[in-house]
């Protein structure tokens, strides 16, 4: 009891002679104003370890098409299937291959061409949907890759394993692990933000879940934070009516005063990180309104994003954000997009789905070429599988449905060291990979190569096992570098 006494003692003076010193606590709000990382003391990142090459890009954006965008209707152009359409899927094709619970019971797989005209567009005569007329504009700054593969079948783990490395919920996203290693290069925002829309083409669309963008077992402080449409960009960010702004740097300055009590107790990092998140927030109180008001972009900028540019919570409105995101150099910008699961309906769906998006995610490269911005921002667009070649359901002359497929499907990525081109090859059903496969855990190990990171030294140890994205897979798809 007296060994527990002197400790309180000892504690206490430490914190007297602290709170009296020139920089004691009392000046730890101030400090944390213009260097935020200092009160992390021996728990501030290291952000130079992690970077183990020339980095070609500085930031990400990440427009992620929620439900399993079709490869054959937009980017994996397939004749074969129009001239066998309705013939079934021959055996040798499908191998055994494991099916969803909503087509395992089937009776026949009808093959199904899509219905959409397909053109070469560009100087790499990249193969592209009528229903991507804008898309086309900008096809010689794509890289189109066609041999993504995944294991997951479902939606959950399928975007969980894209988001995160692994199909079991738990593990730090993306974002979170470059906020981790890289850290931020803008103290007044957070370096992992999220928007999210929702699309026409299946309104309903498939959840989404806040742990796609959660920071597992890392420190808090690399959560990403979601940005909504409305009044209140990010919840709980305003002071309550009557606080000044006096008010509360007076009610942090003394909330980081217990804080640090608690931290020199207990010694828990997360105590720390709660303060650098409350000062985060203080900032953010004038960064975020100036980020999110959109008024002043120019007329013509709206004409390139599209006329949903001005309407918040729309796609188009958050691929502009995006970009004045990057302008302000937030590390990892994710947008989800809602409404690309199409089992039935399809045609008509997911024309009003790319119609969606196809407009915003074109301008958003030419607006960062424009701005000299392309060169160091990678831009990503995809989904977490494709679809099947035969449809699920009835198969008429215009109507037909697709279900998940992980064996092969398409996404394109720009900017950021990317050598544009078209990349990878499908069979002749669009159902197999026969050239340059891809996997997940290799695109991860990708893009954290153009960001300069080496993905097998990017770890992080919990519960005796150090972890990292790619878990212990993956390789750098260097036939994609420029």
């Amino acid at each position: 009891m007296e060994k527990e006494e002197l400790k309180y003692q000892y504690n206490l003076n430490r914190r007297h002679f602290l709170s009296k010193a020139s920089m004691g606590l009392g000046a730890l709000g101030l400090s944390s104003l213009l260097s935020p990382t200092q009160l992390f003391g021996k728990n501030k990142p290291d952000v130079s370890a992690f970077k183990h090459i020339a980095p070609k890009a500085k930031r990400v954006i990440y427009l992620f098409q929620s439900g399993g965008p079709s490869q054959l209707e937009l980017f994996d152009y397939k004749p074969k299937l129009n001239e066998l359409r309705g013939q079934d899927l021959p055996e040798s094709i499908r191998n055994g291959q494991r099916l969803t619970g909503m087509t395992s019971g089937q009776d026949s797989f009808p093959l199904a061409g899509s219905i959409y005209d397909f053109k070469q567009q560009g100087q790499s005569g990249a193969w592209l949907s009528s229903i991507l007329p804008y898309t086309s504009q900008v096809v010689d700054d794509l890289c189109i890759i066609n041999s993504m593969h995944t294991e997951a079948i479902n939606h959950d783990p399928a975007i969980t394993f894209f988001q995160t490395g692994s199909q079991q919920p738990g593990r730090p996203s993306m974002g979170s692990w470059l906020s981790y290693g890289l850290g931020s290069d803008n103290s007044d925002l957070p370096a992992f933000t999220v928007l999210l829309s929702r699309g026409t083409g299946r309104p309903q669309g498939q959840p989404l879940y806040s742990r796609l963008w959660g920071n597992g077992f890392l420190n808090s402080i690399h959560q990403g934070v979601q940005f909504r449409s409305g009044k209140d960009p990010v919840l709980y960010l305003q002071d309550p009516k009557g606080m000044t702004r006096m008010d509360r740097r007076n009610m942090l300055d003394h909330l980081a005063k217990l804080n640090s009590i608690h931290s020199d107790e207990f010694g828990d990092p997360e105590i720390n990180a709660r303060v650098a998140q409350y000062e985060l927030a203080y900032r953010m109180q004038t960064s975020v309104p100036e980020t999110m008001d959109i008024k002043g972009e120019p007329d013509y900028i709206y004409k390139m994003y599209g006329p949903e540019a001005a309407q918040p919570g729309t796609f188009a409105a958050n691929c502009l954000l995006a970009r004045r995101l990057a302008e302000r150099d937030v590390r990892f910008i994710q947008l989800y997009h809602m409404g690309w699961d199409q089992h039935e309906n399809l045609p008509s769906a997911i024309a009003k789905q790319a119609k969606d998006v196809d407009q915003a995610s074109a301008a958003l490269v030419q607006d960062l070429k424009q701005r000299g911005m392309l060169d160091d921002t990678l831009v990503v667009w995809g989904g977490e599988f494709g679809r099947t070649n035969y449809s699920q359901g009835v198969l008429s002359e215009t109507n037909y449905g697709r279900d998940h497929h992980p064996r092969c499907f398409s996404i394109w990525m720009a900017g950021g060291g990317i050598k544009p081109g078209v990349y990878g090859e499908t069979d002749e059903f669009g159902y197999n990979i026969v050239k340059d496969p891809v996997h997940v855990h290799d695109f991860q190990a990708t893009m954290l190569h153009l960001l300069g990171i080496d993905h097998e030294k990017l770890t992080y140890k919990y519960q005796g096992r150090r972890f990292r994205l790619t878990d212990v897979h993956g390789h750098v798809v260097h036939d994609i570098l420029a």
